[in-house]
């Protein structure tokens, strides 16, 4: 009755102030009782027939994602004033701007979420999320009405000094960023964390479908994949507008490309005129954000109220709304006074590619998370003698190969990573075939002298020297590097050993292989996995069996080639472990 109450309360005006008269005081009053119970009559009938409203209003809880909640505020409040009613009461819609993530793990709890998850209805930016929850969270009222309230397609963006019309990339295997550690990339491809964003999910699963499409093999694919997700690691943010940000500012020795949603790059040129974007759509399609319409509650009422609202919110009236925010329509329709030609948009919707499965999705994030994960690795060099021989070609030693590759290699280690450096041969430090040149600590940590452990590193490969008489005492090394790890194992991180060696095992009187995997098998642990992975090179290395049992008793890997250059490209090959299936 509030609501209505203001209209029947004003003073009437140019009402008389003169003094009345006892009889006319009575007379006055008796009038105004007759005027009082009639309007009260009146607002009674006319509040009954308003569109059946009376008593306190259903209130309706709306969250949506952060980008879609102006236009569907704006659809509420046209729609408050309807005064829509659902069994004689009043419907009243209040919509929240809520991160999608934020809902989804609140639901699941599995992802860290900030709270101010529950509401009538949900409108996250993709189906993926309540598709998630689903899987994750059975129990979970979750109802999908099959309304998709606004559609926008990812899309490629690059600067737009540095774009023109006609330029590649033209499919996602040209944005699939597989540079080498050390090479020169032609384009930083910069994402936002898809293990919170299903724009950043949607990259990820856009070029892993291109890669997996190119690559002839799963050797090649996993490598391939590894270099892209190093790659995505470094240009990734932890949400969009810091994206945005580090997107306008420039910076990257190559030019900064981002995948984003269509109306993403509306709203980043609304924001960044001075640092605009172009949009580029790919010729094999893409994935759309499609914002479905999910209702989380099972209270009939209000069910009621959230399928009254989903009825406004298909009408052509909130359309014009959705529009004016730079989205398409549910059926692709598109303001092209905002999406302007001139920044490379286009009214023809670019062909839809099938959304992630669940089980796809689920891989994809645990995929992007080990990686995210930082390692911890103790590298091991070989110093024996053999490694004075010349490499072919090169005019370099294998001891100076193997540095220079290594040194490459440590471009792939995040600066929080921990990396040590051992090296090995025979007798190199009194009785001990192994000696510590720098203990295991992380890159960006500096030592007394103020010298960076990246830089310490580098350095001692450089300079490290073979011993001309020294031989190759393998499995000693192995098991001390083990001992070692399994001594200061982190559980929060990658633990690994990487042996970098030129030969067989060959140390007379030595250690042989079944008593260093059976030390190994009475310290190992399937909690605290320590994989072993060897590079094996050269010429003298006539039996890499013994290395795979090794590898296959730590969950780890061994490699071998006879160039020492190719160190560089095995180094991504060894990552890719990260990536497989254990099982495989």
């Amino acid at each position: 009755m509030g609501r209505h109450r203001g209209r029947y309360a004003e003073e009437p005006s140019g009402r008389s102030r003169r003094r009345r008269g006892r009889g006319g005081a009575f007379a006055a009053l008796a009038a105004a009782l007759v005027i009082v119970v009639g309007l009260a009559g009146v607002g009674v009938y006319m509040f009954g027939n308003s569109d059946g409203c009376g008593g306190s209003d259903i209130q309706l809880d709306v969250a949506a994602s952060p980008e879609l909640a102006p236009a569907v505020d704006a659809v509420a409040r046209d729609f408050n004033l309807t005064e829509t009613a659902v069994d004689g009461r009043c419907v009243h819609v209040e919509v929240r701007q809520v991160d999608s993530a934020n809902v989804a793990f609140g639901i699941t709890g599995a992802g860290a979420t900030m709270g101010d998850t529950d509401s009538d209805v949900w409108i996250p930016d993709s189906s993926v999320w309540p598709r998630l929850v689903q899987s994750q969270s059975g129990d979970a009222v979750i109802t999908d009405t099959g309304t998709s309230v606004a559609r926008t397609p990812l899309v490629v963006t690059e600067l737009a000094a540095y774009a023109a019309e006609g330029d590649e990339p033209t499919t996602w295997m040209d944005v699939v960023p597989t540079t080498a550690p050390g090479e020169q990339a032609e384009h930083t491809v910069r994402v936002v964390d898809p293990a919170r964003s299903s724009t950043g999910l949607g990259t990820l699963y856009l070029l892993h479908g291109a890669l997996k499409e190119a690559s002839p093999d799963n050797d090649t694919f996993n490598a391939t994949m590894t270099a892209a997700l190093q790659a995505l690691h470094r240009g990734a943010s932890a949400d969009e507008e810091a994206a945005f940000l580090a997107l306008s500012g420039g910076g990257e020795e190559a030019p900064p490309i981002m995948v984003m949603s269509e109306q993403a790059a509306w709203r980043y040129n609304t924001a960044h005129s001075d640092t605009s974007v172009r949009v580029d759509y790919l010729e094999d399609g893409t994935y759309y954000l499609d914002y479905p319409y999910i209702v989380r509650t099972e209270d009939g009422e209000i069910t009621r109220a959230a399928e009254a609202f989903r009825t406004a919110i298909r009408s052509d009236e909130a359309r014009q709304h959705i529009l004016a925010e730079g989205f398409r329509g549910p059926d692709d329709e598109v303001d092209t006074s905002l999406l302007a030609a001139e920044h490379g948009f286009q009214e023809t919707a670019p062909e839809e590619l099938p959304a992630p499965s669940e089980g796809s999705i689920t891989d994809l994030t645990l995929t992007w998370n080990q990686m995210k994960m930082d390692s911890r690795v103790l590298a091991i060099v070989d110093v024996s003698g053999s490694m004075l021989a010349e490499v072919p070609g090169t005019g370099m030693t294998r001891m100076q190969v193997t540095g220079a590759a290594a040194t490459q290699g440590l471009e792939m280690f995040s600066p929080s990573s921990e990396l040590g450096l051992w090296k090995f041969s025979t007798d190199v430090n009194n009785n001990l075939h192994y000696q510590e040149v720098a203990p295991v600590r992380e890159l960006q940590a500096a030592a007394d002298d103020g010298t960076e452990q990246r830089e310490i590193l580098a350095g001692s490969l450089a300079s490290l020297q073979p011993l001309p008489q020294g031989d190759t005492a393998l499995y000693e090394t192995y098991l001390a590097a083990y001992q070692e790890m399994s001594r200061t194992y982190r559980p929060d991180r990658n633990n690994v050993i990487l042996m970098l060696t030129d030969g067989d095992n060959d140390n007379p009187g030595g250690m042989e292989l079944d008593e260093l995997l059976s030390q190994i098998d009475a310290i190992a642990s399937p909690a605290r996995p320590i994989p072993i992975i060897t590079i094996a090179f050269g010429p003298d290395v006539q039996n890499l069996e013994p290395l795979q049992q090794i590898a296959a008793a730590t969950g780890g890997a061994a490699y071998m080639t006879e160039d020492p250059t190719e160190i560089g490209d095995i180094f991504i090959r060894a990552f890719s472990l990260r990536i497989s299936d254990p099982e495989e």
